[in-house]
């Protein structure tokens, strides 16, 4: 009768059992116990949370640093592998000494710790990159401020948040509220999630943007209609998250761009799993709405969640692909909608389309499945293909209109647009049936008395025209055919269909090779090229017969992500070359604005041996290697003395390396700092010492980093043991690289 209110549970009366309180009752209740006493006020001492503050206003500081402010709701949206802030007021004043405290996150109906659904986040004194930890910030009173960092991994999708506190007089947990749960996204924005994409402009237009232009009409006449993709407005976030959730894959799952892309395009048709859209070509639309109508994927979405899941009439191609754009960008996978004229629709794998002619030239319609569409439209989505061979992330194909099963289901993609334009049409997954859409070869096929067909003609020039999708930062539209084929009737592009084709059904189509001797081999000496100097490769061609040979042979060097998403070619080549081992130079001018983190280059040849018609085909990846940072102890290594390193080093490019900054660290040696080091010349050598004095005994490792735009992945580390006081003997050896302006010379 004494609380502020009766109407409250018994989790929170709790709160209110402070020691001033007990005693209060315990002078106006008769018979008021000792045991009864003693038990109120152990209850009063326990740790409890009052209340969570996340902090998700659309203006303050978390969805504003996470680019999440767009999201027209209020609840708390976030990017992986970022920290966000939050504040939780307790019971009492925080105790770091005796009280404990973590963070449970839990999505999914059986969340589990192993399967990355029930996330575990501990305390810590100081976050640390690549791991789930939460440390304090700041302190008020009964109020404590966390930091709280995110994996770049993690499940996306919508978290219920509860907090578990332990003090010596027992634990508590918080009760779940969903006001607080967290709903997780892909970042972009984040180097180390697999769908970062390095251009603002592109994740502004790719992820940001939510109206777009999609095109239609034939490759002599293209329209263009106003798309409004919505994934901003209010209630999109939870319909998106209920596609996936409709899907019935385990949430497990959700942190794969690539399994995350080829949910959703499985998921927007409905053939098989009662999916978003119904298609219908029918031209009778009468039991709902025509393909034509929709002018944007809101509507289409928001009914289909408020219906719980019941497809919405009708669809075709671009409506799917508008609503899948919507999607993915809605869930933080950079997509564009993309039209292809004269699209091919392949029915039997055989990575051509087929004309059947009778023996009168009669087409056999019972056998004619295959077919051209004016145009048809799809997306691309962008991520790393780790399930693939270095140089397959970036863009990748996805389609949702349901024209094949794909592992039994209706879906396609996500399809590397490299493997496309190189005829790779093993690399999953579905890069078979897309290459049919924009390259495939028209073969007419006559029968023959006995039954047996014979090709009569082909038609090479049919397929894939004027790939289009709207332009980065304008309604203007961009022409992307060149990323998903050769330009039409060059050697390249020949040599993709017939290496392609042998992996359909219809192999014969092209003549094989009357020979097959000619071998093709790449080989680098020694550890590599150095940062600043060329790269040269030596290629090889072995002919094992007793002929001449001249092989037609096309090189292109690109310069690749260490995630294997390609970003840009530095060098293409076209030799004539008789059949003698050659070498290929790859100069620093060539590749010294493109390079990112790793400076990882891939070496791609193909060619054409001419007396033969054999096809070579190979890739090479190759680093330019950094130098190191040199670190040289000075003086005697000693518990509480203090000591310095000497730090060098030499510049290796021919240009000025701008805004150099020295991050140094060691365990026992010294806390993490930054030293802005300025610009170091071309060529030019630093040398800097640093003073600083150990506080731990034993083998120790100083470590050292460099980075700069023009210059990254440059390190070292130097071994120092350190002594007790007590004793006498010290030693230090090793070599890597710091810089702190102690002292500075420039060499």
């Amino acid at each position: 009768h004494m609380l502020p209110h009766s109407d409250v549970n018994k989790t929170e009366t709790f709160q209110y059992f402070t020691p001033k309180f007990i005693f209060s009752i315990a002078k106006e209740v008769p018979h008021f116990t000792h045991l009864t006493l003693l038990y109120l006020c152990f209850v009063a001492l326990l740790l409890k949370v009052q209340s969570i503050d996340l902090i998700k206003s659309k203006s303050e500081q978390n969805r504003m640093e996470h680019h999440t402010d767009l999201y027209q709701s209020e609840d708390f949206i976030i990017r992986r592998g970022q920290t966000f802030q939050m504040w939780i007021t307790l019971s009492r004043p925080f105790n770091p000494s005796t009280d404990k405290l973590h963070l449970n996150l839990k999505i999914g109906s059986v969340p589990t710790v192993s399967k990355g659904t029930h996330i575990i986040i501990p305390l810590v004194d100081e976050l640390r990159d690549d791991r789930w930890e939460a440390a304090v910030v700041k302190q008020d009173d009964k109020k404590i401020k966390l930091s709280v960092n995110s994996l770049p991994t993690a499940v996306i999708g919508r978290y219920q948040l509860t907090v578990q506190t332990n003090c010596p007089n027992g634990q508590a947990v918080s009760t779940h509220e969903p006001a607080n749960d967290i709903y997780i996204l892909f970042n972009p924005w984040c180097e180390d999630d697999s769908v970062f994409m390095d251009s603002e402009d592109e994740r502004k237009e790719y992820v940001l943007n939510d109206v777009g232009t999609i095109y239609y009409g034939t490759s002599q006449q293209i329209g263009q209609r106003t798309w409004n993709y919505g994934q901003f407005d209010e209630g999109i976030l939870a319909a998106c998250l209920f596609v996936l959730e409709k899907s019935g894959t385990p949430p497990s799952g959700w942190g794969d761009p690539v399994n995350v892309a080829r949910i959703i395009s499985a998921m927007v048709n409905s053939v098989d799993d009662h999916g978003v859209l119904e298609g219908n070509w029918s031209g009778n639309y009468s039991a709902g709405t025509s393909p034509t109508f929709w002018s944007g994927s809101v509507e289409i979405l928001k009914e289909y969640h408020k219906y719980i899941g019941s497809p919405i009439k009708y669809g075709q191609c671009w409506v799917f692909a508008g609503v899948v754009t919507t999607v993915l960008r809605c869930l933080g996978i950079p997509c564009r909608t993309v039209t292809n004229f004269s699209s091919a629709h392949d029915t039997d794998v055989s990575l051509t389309t087929d004309v059947y002619l009778d023996e009168n030239l009669d087409p056999l319609d019972h056998l004619n499945t295959d077919s051209v569409w004016n145009f048809h439209v799809w997306n691309d989505c962008w991520m790393a293909r780790p399930d693939l061979p270095p140089g397959m992330g970036g863009w990748q194909a996805v389609d949702a209109t349901p024209q094949e099963t794909s592992q039994g289901t209706f879906c396609c993609g996500p399809a590397s647009l490299m493997a496309i334009r190189n005829g790779q049409v093993y690399l999953k997954h579905d890069s078979a049936f897309v290459f049919a859409e924009v390259n495939s070869d028209k073969i007419y096929w006559q029968r023959n008395t006995d039954g047996t067909f014979s090709q009569i003609h082909s038609e090479k020039k049919i397929m894939g025209h004027f790939i289009s999708t709207k332009a980065v930062g304008s309604n203007e539209r961009n022409d992307i055919t060149h990323l998903y084929k050769h330009p039409e009737g060059t050697e390249e592009e020949r040599i993709a269909v017939e290496s392609a084709c042998r992996y359909g059904t219809k192999a014969e189509a092209y003549s094989s090779p009357t020979a097959e001797d000619v071998s093709i081999e790449v080989t680098m000496d020694g550890i590599g090229p150095q940062m600043g100097g060329d790269a040269n490769l030596t290629i090889s061609l072995k002919n094992s017969s007793s002929e001449a040979r001249t092989v037609v042979l096309h090189s292109q060097v690109a310069v690749m992500y260490y995630t294997g998403v390609h970003k840009s070619t530095v060098r293409k080549d076209k030799t004539d070359v008789a059949i003698l081992p050659s070498e290929s130079n790859l100069e620093y001018e060539d590749y010294k604005d493109q390079l990112v983190d790793q400076a990882a280059l891939m070496l791609t040849l193909s060619g054409r041996v001419k007396e033969t018609q054999q096809v070579l085909a190979t890739q090479f990846s190759f680093r330019l290697r950094t130098p190191d940072l040199n670190i040289k102890p000075i003086g005697k290594a000693m518990v509480g003395e203090k000591m310095a390193v000497e730090i060098s080093f030499t510049n290796p490019l021919p240009r000025v390396l701008k805004g150099v900054m020295i991050h140094v660290e060691g365990l026992g040696l010294l806390t993490a700092r930054t030293i802005s080091c300025g610009d170091i010349g071309s060529r030019a050598s630093v040398s800097m010492t640093e003073h600083f004095i150990p506080s731990l005994p034993g083998p120790r490792k100083l470590l050292a980093s460099l980075d700069c735009k023009q210059l990254t992945q440059v390190h070292g580390v130097a071994d120092i043991t350190v002594q007790d006081k007590s004793n006498g003997f010290f030693s230090s050896g090793g070599h890597a690289l710091k810089c702190v302006p102690d002292k500075m010379a420039v060499i």
